[in-house]
Order: structure tokens, then sequence, then C-alpha cells
């Protein structure tokens, strides 16, 4: 475990030392911000001098750093904490860490060279007894993935046998809605996707919704995601088309995303990101089984301290201060 923990630092200081090389500059984003959907569950905080409101955790930093790129920063990164209350699985953790990115002025291709490179570099120096299958690393839409491999995750390793054999594959031409469980529209990847730009025609007139393709990309690693980004929408009108699509009403988009489109209005560039999931990816380097095995003080599969023995109850003066009382649950 302090093995992987030390691993785990090295891995993040080559991010931090490559990306200031790059003239990114680290930014810090608040961890107490409002509930927004974004495709999992919120953690959310009461705010005990607002009874009856509620902070939430973010599950990603995504709408700060559109914003960011709003406010002129061009090139952001963060080693960033995110929070999801997601349903237990044993590769889930209630908050992991991402490395998340951001940048201006740039396509699909500046943001896929960047992290190749970036990827590439933490292998060589990092794990020299590694290698990797294929650079510059292949490309497959989704439409080949799914067809060839049945998953948009493929392991495509030429020897799964091997333990120091890494085989990246970006996977692109994503859809960007699909049917919910309510046979409505929902996003694949993220609602901050811009549609290739073939397609925006389709989303502005909300037709062929289910052949519109997204900017999305993704990075695999043997058979795991590892990081997955985009270029965004950053024309407001756009956007709402976004979650006109998906069934929301004006003014649930004004009261969700209202701050975004209103920034948007004021000459946001283009722009697009990417995150990884950097608990899998360390796992994966260090050939661990688990994401559990690189985090120090992990939760357990189910998600429970054991060692602080939370999540647990509160004072009863505590639940008083925060105008809260307990039902028991039917």
């Amino acid at each position: 475990m302090q093995k992987n923990v030390r691993m785990r630092h090295k891995i993040i200081k080559e991010i931090r030392d490559i990306l200031d090389a790059e003239n990114f500059v680290e930014v810090e984003t608040p961890n107490l911000t409002a509930t927004t959907p974004e495709g999992s569950r919120d953690y959310v905080v009461p705010a005990r001098l607002y009874p009856g409101t509620f902070y939430a955790l973010p599950q990603s930093p995504q709408q700060y750093k559109q914003l960011l790129m709003t406010a002129g920063m061009e090139k952001y990164f963060q080693i960033a904490r995110c929070f999801r209350d997601e349903d237990t699985r044993g590769d889930r953790q209630p908050e992991f860490t991402q490395l998340d990115m951001e940048m201006s002025f740039v396509q699909r291709e500046d943001l896929m060279a960047l992290n190749e490179r970036l990827l590439i570099s933490i292998v060589q120096k990092l794990y020299p007894e590694k290698k990797i299958q294929q650079i510059p690393f292949p490309r497959m839409t989704y439409k080949e993935v799914m067809e060839k491999y049945h998953s948009d995750k493929p392991d495509i390793r030429t020897d799964k046998n091997d333990p120091n054999l890494l085989a990246f594959l970006w996977v692109v031409d994503f859809p960007f809605f699909e049917k919910d469980d309510k046979g409505g529209w929902t996003f694949t990847h993220n609602p901050f996707s811009a549609p290739q730009a073939e397609h925006m025609p389709w989303l502005m007139a909300k037709e062929k919704i289910g052949e519109i393709l997204t900017t999305q990309y993704d990075i695999v690693l043997n058979g795991y995601e590892i990081g997955g980004g985009s270029i965004r929408n950053h024309r407001p009108e756009a956007l709402s088309k976004v979650f006109e699509v998906m069934g929301y009403p004006a003014e649930r988009i004004e009261r969700n995303f209202g701050h975004m489109l209103q920034a948007f209005k004021s000459g946001t560039p283009p722009h697009g990101g990417i995150a990884w999931g950097l608990d899998r990816f360390i796992m994966l380097l260090q050939g661990e089984p688990n994401i559990r095995e690189v985090i120090p003080f992990a939760k357990t599969g189910e998600g429970k301290d054991p060692m602080m023995e939370s999540p647990c109850p509160i004072t009863e003066e505590q639940l008083q201060e925060l105008c809260i009382q307990i039902t028991k649950k039917k």
C-alpha cells in the first residue's frame, strides 16, 4: 500500500510538471456547490445558516472549468476530488480523484494529442518495464468497437497474459443522445458536449435526435475507460437545445444552468477538455485488482469507512441546529 501511495505521488507530480511546462494553470474549484442533474445522485450538505437548504458536493468540476474558459484562463487543470452517491459496486468509491483539464481555442485533435503525450510520458518515465502496444494510439469509432467487441471499452491487448503490456485506444464518434427508461432522451456522456459540426443543425431543429453524434472522445486502457472528454457547447442557444431535447422546461433550465447560459452570452471562446479517472489509471499501472488498493483510507465496496465508522448518526443537538428531522424509511 505504501508503494502504491508513493507511486501515486510520482504520477501526480509528473502530471503537474508537464502541464506547468505547457502553461496550464492549476485552479481549485469549490467543493460546496449546488445540486445539478449531471448523471448521478449528489451528496448533499445541509446549510445551517439557511435552514431547509443544501449544498451539494461536486460530481465533477464541469461547470466551473467551462466558466474558467469564459473568464479567460485558456489552459486549466486540477487534481480534483469528485463525489457521486452511486449504488455500491466493487470498483466504485463515493469520492474519487480526476485529472480535470480544459483548453480554449482547440480542436479535438489538439486535446487528444496532448493527452497522448502525457500518458506516454508517465509510462515511459515511471514504468520503464511496461510496453505500450501501439504508438500513436489506435482509434476506433463507437460503431466500430460495438460491432467488433460489443463494448465501448474493449481490451485490445494482443497478449492478455502479459502484465506489462498496455494497450491504449481512443474511441470517438459517440451518439449524443439515447433513450431513457421512460422513453425520453438523455445524454450518453455529458450534456455540455457539442455535437459534431455537421449535426448542429439537427440539434437546433430538434431533428434526427438519435442520429446526432457528439464530439466526445474516450481513452481506454486494457479494457477500462480511464478518461473521457469532448469539445464543449459554448453557444448558449445550443446548450439550451440539449436540455430541451431532454424534456427540461424553460424554468428548470434557467434554475439549474442560468449562470452558464448568462456567462456564455458574454462571449465564451470555443473550448474542450477531458477528465481522467486517476485512481483507475494508477490501479492499472500498479497491477492492482481494485481502485481501493491505490486510494489512501479508501471506503469499502459498500461505501463505508470501517476505521472512522462512517456514515454514522449525528447528535440530536446537531439535527436541531440544522432543522432536520429523521423519519424511518418505509
